[in-house]
């Protein structure tokens, strides 16, 4: 889901980094192979999280929903030399493709897969501390996982959670449960004294959160 005109969304596209040959890659064939391909982050917000990561330079990273690999490859390029992107997705039959769109890269050797429920993921981490933490799986369960990982984030970290404008309802008159959630989650963020935050409105909206 894409909130901004389409235009003006093909006129920021041809005005940043250009897409990663790899990633162009990954991308046809998330539309050719899989079910949902919206799903997947895509040019434009893909290179806002490389940006980030550059900027943050993190030796871990944690991702929540791997889906076909493309933002585990955006965020793993601004890892340090010896740095690690923990990544989770509870869907096991994407595993070869996972490891066939990650062999196309050069951060390959970077990136530790898990597959499983998130949770239980998370609580095998126990000794990590993580620079960023990406938040982009079961919708439904995002602020439980900002909750699990928050003592897991170093002060000055970045959490950043996908679609948080869902689609727009956000900010309209629906009552559906995707819809409640999402405005359980910012309203609660909103408040939190303990970060300082900001929404992107990047296809279907990033939030960005900093530890204080």
């Amino acid at each position: 889901m894409e909130i901004l005109p389409g235009d003006l969304q093909s006129y920021l596209d041809n005005h940043c980094e250009p897409e990663p040959e790899a990633l162009q890659f990954i991308n046809r064939e998330t539309y050719l192979k899989v079910l949902k391909p919206n799903m997947l982050s895509g040019h434009y917000q893909g290179r806002v999280l490389s940006m980030l990561s550059k900027m943050m330079q993190p030796k871990r990273i944690l991702e929540i929903g791997t889906f076909t690999g493309y933002a585990t490859i955006c965020l793993a390029e601004g890892l340090t030399e010896d740095g690690i992107i923990h990544t989770i997705e509870v869907n096991g039959e994407l595993e070869e493709m996972l490891k066939k769109h990650f062999s196309l890269t050069d951060v390959e050797k970077k990136i530790r897969v898990h597959f499983g429920p998130a949770e239980h993921v998370i609580d095998t981490l126990s000794t990590e501390v993580f620079d960023i933490v990406f938040i982009d799986a079961d919708k439904k369960n995002n602020l439980l996982y900002f909750e699990l990982i928050f003592d897991k984030v170093r002060s000055g970290g970045l959490i950043i959670i996908d679609n948080v404008l869902w689609k727009g309802k956000v900010y309209g008159a629906e009552k559906d449960a995707d819809t409640e959630s999402f405005r359980k989650l910012n309203d609660r963020i909103a408040v939190d004294t303990r970060v300082e935050k900001l929404i992107l409105p990047v296809r279907d909206g990033i939030l960005i959160i900093r530890k204080k």
